[in-house]
């Protein structure tokens, strides 16, 4: 099961960060980095950060932002934060 919830988790994430970002989700690779191929700022990590705590009722410490820097990594950040 846990990698049908991985996948599941994964799309889930994508939708939120291609809303946010407002790009067509197909253009998010795991490996794509949030600033440098997808243009992110501050403020769109911010909101993908509150809007990510409140979709999964999690409390992500801010110090965690730093290190949410594509898609593959906020996937385990938030899959190790669920378990």
């Amino acid at each position: 099961m846990p990698e049908i919830y991985s996948e599941t988790l994964e799309k889930d994430l994508r939708a939120i960060v291609a809303d946010i970002v407002e790009i067509d989700e197909g253009n998010i690779t795991s490996e794509a980095n949030f600033v440098e191929d997808l243009g992110m700022d501050s403020m769109m990590a911010l909101e993908i950060l509150a809007t990510v705590e409140k979709k999964y009722k999690l409390k992500i410490p801010e110090e965690n932002l730093t290190k949410m820097t594509s898609l593959k990594q906020v996937v385990e950040l938030v899959n190790g934060l669920l378990k």
